[in-house]
C-alpha cells in the first residue's frame, strides 16, 4: 500500500462562517434569482427538516400579517419585554463592557446613554412602531424561508438549527443577507395558522426567515469561548 498526498478541497461555506450575519435592516427589495434561491435550498437539505420559500408578495403579506399578530402579543407581555430590555446594549460602553446581547446600531437604533434609553424604552417601544418596522422589513425582502420538521422532539429542533446555519451560509457565499422574524413560531397559538398558511400538513414551522440584499450591520459582541464553557 501507498500513500500520496492529495489537496484539500476548499469548502465555499467556510469562508461564509466570519461573513455571516443576521441583517436586521430594510432591504433594497431585489428579488433573488432561481438559481440562488434553489442553491441556498439545496445546502439547506437534512433529514427531518424543509425549507419552504415564499417569494410571492401576496403570500409574504399573509405571513407579515401573522407576524404583526404574535409581534403585538410579545410588546404587550410584560415579561417578553422586561427579558428583551435586559438583552439589550444601548450604546458602544455598554457593548463593549458585557460583550453580549443585542447591540442597539445592529437593528439600526441610535446609540443613547444608558441614563436615557433605560426610562425611555417603555415610551418608545410600542406594538405600532415596532409593527411598522416589521412591515417595512417583510416589503424590502426578496422573500421568506420557513424552514419545517417532521416532529416536536429534541432531534429535529437541532435539525432544523443545522438547516438554518447551512442555507444561511449559503445565502452569505451568494451576497444574500437574511433575519430573523419567528414571532409566529413564538408565539405558539400563531404557529398552526403558519402552517396551514404555507401548506405545511402535519410539520412544525420552527423558524422563520426573511432574505434579500442589503449592506451589512454592525455586529454584536461576544464573550470568549473560556467565559461561556467550564473544563470537565
Amino acid at each position: 500500500m501507498s500513500l500520496g498526498g492529495a489537496g484539500v478541497q476548499p469548502d465555499p461555506l467556510f469562508d461564509a462562517i466570519f461573513e455571516r450575519q443576521c441583517t436586521r435592516s430594510v432591504y433594497d427589495g431585489r428579488p433573488v434569482p432561481a438559481d440562488d434561491l434553489t442553491a441556498m435550498t439545496e445546502a439547506a437539505r437534512v433529514a427531518g427538516c424543509s425549507v419552504l420559500l415564499v417569494t410571492g408578495k401576496p403570500k409574504m403579506e399573509q405571513v407579515l400579517e401573522l407576524i404583526i399578530a404574535a409581534n403585538t402579543a410579545q410588546v404587550e407581555d410584560p415579561g417578553f419585554v422586561s427579558e428583551l430590555k435586559h438583552w439589550l446594549r444601548f450604546n458602544p460602553a455598554e457593548a463593549v463592557s458585557l460583550r453580549d446581547g443585542l447591540y442597539s446600531a445592529c437593528s439600526g437604533n441610535p446609540s443613547l446613554p444608558s441614563w436615557i434609553a433605560n426610562p425611555a424604552f417603555g415610551l418608545v417601544f410600542t406594538a405600532e412602531g415596532e409593527n411598522a418596522k416589521c412591515a417595512d422589513q417583510v416589503r424590502s425582502s426578496a422573500g421568506f424561508a420557513v424552514f419545517v420538521t417532521d416532529r416536536n422532539d429534541a432531534e429535529h429542533w437541532v435539525q432544523a438549527g443545522r438547516s438554518y446555519q447551512r442555507f444561511a451560509l449559503a445565502a452569505t457565499a451568494l451576497g444574500v443577507r437574511h433575519a430573523f422574524l419567528n414571532q409566529p413560531v413564538e408565539v405558539a397559538r400563531y404557529r398552526p395558522e403558519l402552517a396551514a398558511l404555507l401548506g405545511a400538513g402535519d410539520r412544525r414551522p420552527d423558524l422563520v426567515v426573511r432574505f434579500g440584499y442589503a449592506n451589512p450591520m454592525p455586529r454584536s459582541l461576544r464573550r470568549p469561548v473560556s467565559d461561556v464553557i467550564t473544563a470537565a
